[in-house]
């Protein structure tokens, strides 16, 4: 990567350029400006000024800089000399064009926003309309339209701030803004304030340019990532019996479970109880009359069981009819527009989550009291009740809004600022329980949870709503921080026979893709009502084992269509303590059309002296010239063991 200076800063790339790095303010250029460069004593540091011709403005400064540590070149930008009573919500950079991208990697901030790469090139055969605005967050990567390699592009440190990557395509051109949001924190007079470091990261290879990334913010944390000794395996009430818990089912599901268990030898550490227990969204120390003998009872009936006992809270989440809010409705976030509690989610018609609260409100973590609350229910939960084990749901709740939206009790911080408050109470509160983070902020959350989902809740059908062909892109573009940031959590794989909409394939396909993510693996089936094949493919992935997946095809361009979505998957699955033995390969079929595909085992990184043995057949699949031919139906996908 090299700098082009003339009257603007060029940033050039091997395949890609971004050209005309302008000043922004609160999402505005600015305007009447000097641009110079400041002297520098290393060629590994230059500072570029932007200077307002108008002496009361501010002034902007870039710093282009190489790290020796990590052999990458990085950007931050500073500010100084704001006017006095300066509300700054964000500031950052702008290009106005981008050359030589075919695609983009459009980012979420938490497990249920999407990540998706997202073809932005326009031209003529381009079923794209003309105009195309896209924005994603603390990170993206460039597809170039020249075949191979990436670029990265995202910030190191993630507990203070959230920052904002928006691509604007107006015809040919393509502009792309980054922000980091300030949210009006106040600034002293003549204070310089600086952006995070900006990593921009070339690389051969998609997913590695992404697990670069992932380093650099692993070891940019200031707490390290918490990386359990073992992947996080076990049963989950919610996908079964959803909010219909009682003690007696939760009983009788720990029994067969444990039988399972001990019969096939299972891997198996962690039986969760989900949502249901508790009356409203709030009132996190009351239990329903269906718990006669308490939560502590269970969690200890589980623990004696040889499981890890789990339950589910979604702590900012509060709603309009729980006792909490009756009793301290200034304990919730307000609406600057209405002053009245700030509406996270309504329910005005049937379907209330077996609950009567119709509005859910925020929960205020800046009020000392309010986060006392949160604070004594995690401290009662962990030492009181006995849960080792904690899925936080809901989580994206306290991250959404800023100052122009929310009125806090305490003002001057950040959103990040105060959700990473609370998070690191509820740690304090936890000690070294495992933690699950869902419907979280992915990047915010590093260092504080041992596990984050990485995308929607599993649904019962291919397609249509809560589709579970709906993961599939999301367990793929977010892979690359497995056993780097945290455990990724695909969510609960489906392994019954009856009460859902999947045929046989189906069932299969998904549970192996999940499974060959090797992060978290749980499901919320009656395991002594499951067949032994469904077992078994539990048992394949439910291992102590620490296993990594590589996504050798993803972000490529479709070669074999006129979209731009490629339906096939391909996963490589490995030991981290031992890469080159016992590796697994999937090959999956995710698109409606049925596919014979030819692959070159040397692309896809298997090594040479490998038999493939069909993990559902045993048949040895013989490969001629290095070339694997391969036929598939819709929805389906082939298990291969590696053997040398």
């Amino acid at each position: 990567m090299r700098f082009n200076l003339s009257p603007s800063i060029n940033i050039i790339c091997e395949r890609i350029t971004l050209i005309n790095l302008q000043p922004t303010i609160n999402g505005e250029v600015m305007e009447n400006y000097q641009f110079e460069e400041m002297e520098t004593h290393s060629s590994n540091f230059r500072t570029f000024r932007f200077s307002s011709i108008q002496p009361s403005n501010p002034v902007f400064s870039v710093d282009l800089c190489t790290s020796e540590h990590f052999n990458r070149n990085y950007l931050q930008f500073r500010l100084q000399s704001l006017p006095t009573n300066f509300k700054l919500n964000s500031f950052g950079i702008k290009f106005t064009s981008i050359h030589g991208i075919q695609s983009i990697l459009r980012n979420g901030y938490h497990s249920w926003d999407g990540s998706s790469y997202i073809t932005i090139k326009y031209d003529e055969i381009s079923k794209s309309d003309a105009k195309l605005e896209l924005t994603g967050y603390a990170m993206t990567q460039l597809i170039p339209e020249q075949k191979g390699g990436s670029l990265v592009i995202g910030f190191d440190r993630h507990d203070q701030f959230q920052h904002t990557f928006t691509f604007s395509r107006d015809g040919d051109n393509i502009d792309f803004s980054i922000q980091e949001l300030w949210d009006q924190i106040p600034v002293q007079e003549n204070e310089m304030i600086t952006s995070e470091k900006l990593w921009i990261i070339e690389h051969d290879h998609v997913e590695a340019g992404l697990r670069d990334w992932a380093q650099i913010v692993a070891l940019s944390s200031p707490i390290a990532p918490r990386l359990p000794e073992i992947p996080m395996t076990g049963w989950c009430s919610w996908y079964n019996l959803y909010a219909s818990i009682d003690q007696n089912n939760i009983l009788e599901h720990l029994d067969s479970t444990t039988k399972i268990k001990q019969k096939y030898h299972l891997d198996l550490n962690i039986f969760q109880i989900d949502d249901g227990f508790t009356p409203e969204m709030g009132d996190w120390l009351e239990v329903k009359p269906q718990f006669p003998l308490g939560m502590k009872y269970l969690m200890d009936q589980i623990k004696a069981s040889g499981f890890i006992p789990g339950l589910w809270i979604a702590p900012f989440a509060v709603g309009n009819r729980s006792h909490l809010f009756q009793d301290h409705p200034d304990w919730v976030i307000k609406d600057r527009s209405t002053g009245k509690p700030l509406v996270q989610m309504q329910f005005y018609g049937e379907f209330r989550w077996h609950k009567r609260s119709e509005e859910y409100y925020i929960l205020d973590c800046t009020h000392p009291q309010a986060i006392q609350y949160l604070k004594d229910v995690f401290s009662t939960w962990h030492n009181d009740w006995g849960c080792d084990y904690f899925k936080t749901d809901f989580m994206f709740f306290g991250s959404e809004y800023g100052p122009e939206r929310a009125v806090y009790h305490t003002p001057g911080l950040s959103r990040i600022q105060i959700w990473r408050k609370t998070a690191e109470v509820i740690r304090e509160s936890i000690g070294d329980a495992l933690w699950v983070g869902c419907g979280c902020p992915l990047w915010a959350s590093v260092g504080l949870i041992e596990a984050v989902r990485i995308g929607r809740d599993m649904g019962v059908s291919w397609k249509g709503e809560r589709a579970a062909s709906d993961l599939l892109q999301d367990l793929a573009n977010r892979n690359f921080g497995n056993q780097i940031l945290w455990q990724t959590d695909p969510d609960c794989i489906l392994l019954r026979n009856k009460f859902h909409h999947l045929n046989e394939i189906e069932i299969r396909s998904l549970a192996i893709y999940a499974g060959m993510t090797g992060g978290v693996m749980m499901t919320s089936d009656k395991l002594d009502e499951l067949s032994s094949d469904r077992i078994n493919i539990f048992t394949q992935f439910a291992r102590k084992e620490k296993r990594i997946c590589d996504f050798p095809l993803l972000g490529r361009s479709n070669e074999f269509s006129e979209t731009d979505y490629d339906p096939i998957i391909v996963q490589i699955q490995y030991p981290i303590s031992n890469p080159e033995h016992n590796q697994l390969l999937f090959i999956f079929n995710s698109g409606e059309e049925p596919v014979k595909r030819f692959f070159d085992l040397d692309k896809l990184k298997v090594p040479k002296t490998s038999k493939l043995i069909n993990w559902s057949t045993g048949d040895i699949d013989h490969v001629r010239d290095n070339e694997l031919t391969i036929e598939l139906k819709p929805h389906d996908g082939v298990l291969y063991l590696l053997s040398s």
